[in-house]
């Protein structure tokens, strides 16, 4: 085998950290990005000084992600600066245009949260990565997530079947994802990475080490499998 015909293992995001010992937690399971949400109605949402104390425990190599909704481009600042962010993540009614005005305000590369719809077509997803591409070269890539309605996760999964199969190898998939059901979901689509954040929690906002691990270790098997052909299930 070259190395040409390995695949890629899938990033992994753990999201909505809110205490010192979460991103201690994240880091030892082997997270390669922890998620710090500004949004204040949130109950994982933190504040400035909290985001601080966060970002001095990340350490090298590992991408500290803003999550935001309809921010200004003072908040992103400020929270960039806060918690030395690396990525910004939007989440809210934001149109491309504006992602790509807000990121060079703050010069951050950019994730765009998709919330798909039941009645969502995969041209839909190819279209607006396509809108998002055109606009320069601050965005990095979609972040699919499930339609509800309210900004932010709502710990439900979509259709996995709407992502065309040449736009699969480079978005973020989140969407109700957990312990349970990671390994399906790199299976069937083989994303660039998976988002998730209420999978890992024992309540809103408190994450828990274990399922942070068992998180981590469920997505790494569908990569084994992937990359080796190992038949998922094998010891």
């Amino acid at each position: 085998m070259t190395i040409t015909d390995m695949r890629q293992r899938t990033r992994i995001k753990l999201c909505g950290l809110t205490r010192p010992e979460d991103v201690e937690h994240a880091v030892a399971a082997g997270a390669d990005a922890i998620g710090l949400v500004f949004y204040p109605p949130s109950p994982r949402n933190i504040s400035l000084t909290q985001a601080a104390v966060l970002a001095r425990l990340v350490p090298p190599f590992v991408t500290t992600v803003g999550l935001f909704v309809n921010p200004t481009a003072e908040q992103l600042e400020q929270a960039s600066t806060a918690a030395r962010l690396s990525l910004l993540q939007f989440h809210g009614d934001e149109t491309p245009e504006q992602c790509h005005a807000l990121a060079r305000a703050v010069k951050r590369p950019f994730l765009k949260a998709f919330r798909v719809r039941p009645d969502t077509k995969p041209a839909d997803l190819l279209e607006y990565d396509r809108i998002c591409r055109a606009g320069g070269d601050l965005y990095s890539a979609l972040l699919l997530d499930t339609w509800v309605d309210a900004y932010g996760g709502g710990g439900k999964v979509f259709d996995w079947s709407l992502i065309p199969e040449e736009l699969a190898p480079r978005v973020v998939l989140s969407g109700g994802l957990n312990v349970q059901n990671a390994t399906e979901a790199v299976l069937r689509v083989q994303p660039y990475a998976v988002d998730v954040s209420s999978g890992i929690e024992r309540g809103k906002g408190i994450k828990d080490g274990e399922k942070m691990r068992a998180f981590v270790g469920a997505v790494r098997r569908a990569d084994a499998s992937l990359y080796h052909g190992i038949p998922e299930g094998t010891p």
